[in-house]
């Protein structure tokens, strides 16, 4: 993969993603779509409420063009592009009928569920029989492939829809969820680079530089926040550079941070199902560490950190 390709794709992404801030952001304070903070959540919280709200508008455009711009129009772009656009509808509806109709919980969760498994499945479909991406998955460390059959379809689409619920689970505090993008995505340029998939690395690029630009905006105090339209695209795009690289269980190292902030919901549900207890103060684990006197700029940076040491780990274990 040329490194003036990535770059480009990066660089394109970001200075249009800077670029629409200031167009979009005032758009959406004066159609009043707003945050509604839930006030079951840190105290500290409930100033944020009326910050607009749906920002995944400013980044997603640029995040696109860029990566047509710079890594062509080959299936497998087009795929990425199609599967992320789809999340990014089922997250615009969402953040719509909650903000825009003050409808509380916006679509039912079997409504998201069953439209993101369409999704997932129609992608790892097309990446099984058009792109001849086959079915076995590489496993980490022991160099071999893991032969799964008729059952990888599941599996794929069970990536994609669970890397999406993930950051949507992780965007909780202003630029964390788009700050570990940024890292997890520049992993997945050495991905690309190493198995020498030239397209997809420059989509990745494009994410990474699109959600650089939104931080801008995002990071603390932030004047818009990326809402459902942001963060179940931006796990769309790492599920299917994952399923499209055949690196779907490096994905779990390469988005460690949204795998932690996942297990800390589930792991609370379920202690407190069987016990009446908390595991944590507050779940995702972000709010855990507020919760615990730590001040939210510390909590972000502390987790970009982590992130990036996750990521930096996946990408010598593949070179490895």
């Amino acid at each position: 993969m040329e490194l003036r390709l990535a770059l480009g794709g990066f660089c394109t992404a970001l200075v249009l993603s800077l670029a629409l801030g200031p167009l979009v952001i005032p758009l959406l304070r004066a159609q009043r779509l707003g945050q509604v903070v839930r006030d079951d959540g840190p105290a500290r919280h409930l100033g944020k409420s009326g910050t607009p709200t749906m920002g995944g508008l400013i980044f997603l455009p640029a995040f696109a063009l860029a990566s047509l711009a710079w890594g062509g129009r080959g299936l497998s772009v087009f795929l990425v592009l199609v599967t992320t656009a789809g999340f990014a509808l089922l997250g615009f509806g969402d953040d719509y009928l909650k903000v825009g109709r003050k409808r509380s919980l916006g679509l039912r969760a079997r409504e998201k569920l069953l439209g993101q498994f369409v999704l997932g499945f129609s992608l790892a479909v097309a990446a099984v029989f058009s792109l001849g991406r086959g079915t076995d998955v590489w496993l980490p460390l022991f160099e071999q492939q893991w032969p799964l059959g008729y059952w990888y379809l599941p599996f794929g689409a069970l990536v994609v829809v669970g890397s999406s619920n993930a950051v949507n689970l992780t965007d909780g505090l202003d630029g964390l969820a788009a700050g570990v993008a940024v890292v997890a995505a520049l992993a997945y340029v050495f991905v690309c680079a190493e198995f020498g998939y030239a397209e997809l690395g420059v989509v990745a690029a494009a994410l990474a530089g699109a959600c650089a630009g939104f931080l801008a905006y995002n990071r603390h105090p932030a004047r818009v926040f990326m809402g459902d339209t942001g963060s179940l695209a931006i796990g769309a795009v790492l599920g299917s550079l994952a399923v499209l690289t055949r690196t779907e269980l490096l994905l779990v190292l390469i988005g460690g941070i949204y795998v932690w902030e996942t297990f800390s919901v589930v792991s609370q549900v379920l202690f407190f199902r069987l016990t009446g207890r908390r595991l944590w103060r507050m779940s995702p684990y972000h709010h855990h560490l507020e919760l615990g006197g730590w001040s939210e700029v510390k909590v972000v940076r502390t987790l970009w950190l982590a992130g990036g040491l996750l990521a930096a780990l996946a990408v010598a274990l593949m070179k490895s």
